[in-house]
């Protein structure tokens, strides 16, 4: 097997990367879990059902918008339906399938706990960067995204 060339600060900068976001979610993690009791994941799931809107979304779908599988979309959800942040229908379209609807106190949570995300993400370095800077970093991150 012929090993591709590779840029001396590849490995380093992908690793670097990585710790970067690891390091960003533990921290929304404790912020948001501590003061609405929610993790930084749920959080996502809760915005992904709200963007869907009063017809919810399948667990695939769900998983996929959020970067999880579907059985770690199914283990998640379970504790917010006991919490009734969100509620788990039939789909009228194929009784095999559910749907995950985010609920009236799902959505009074995913606003306390975006006020709160916002808050902490103001004191972040990204968040002095410049337009083009920023639109800079997001075409390079698309570029990273599409070659995977």
């Amino acid at each position: 097997m012929k090993t591709l060339d590779l840029a001396p600060h590849t490995e380093p900068t992908v690793l670097q990367f990585l710790e970067t976001a690891a390091s960003l979610e533990r921290k929304l993690d404790r912020v948001l879990s501590c003061t609405k009791g929610v993790s930084f994941s749920e959080y996502r799931l809760l915005k992904a059902l709200s963007a869907a809107g009063p017809t919810g979304l399948s667990r695939i779908d769900l998983a996929d918008s959020v970067g999880l599988t579907a059985s770690a979309v199914t283990r998640a959800l379970k504790p917010l339906e006991k919490i009734h942040l969100v509620v788990t229908e039939r789909s009228e379209r194929d009784a095999r399938q559910s749907l995950a609807v985010i609920t009236p106190a799902g959505r009074e949570l995913l606003e306390d706990a975006g006020n709160i995300l916002r808050d902490n993400l103001s004191g972040l370095p990204v968040n002095a960067l410049s337009a083009q800077k920023i639109a800079e970093f997001e075409t390079r991150l698309g570029e990273f995204r599409h070659k995977l």
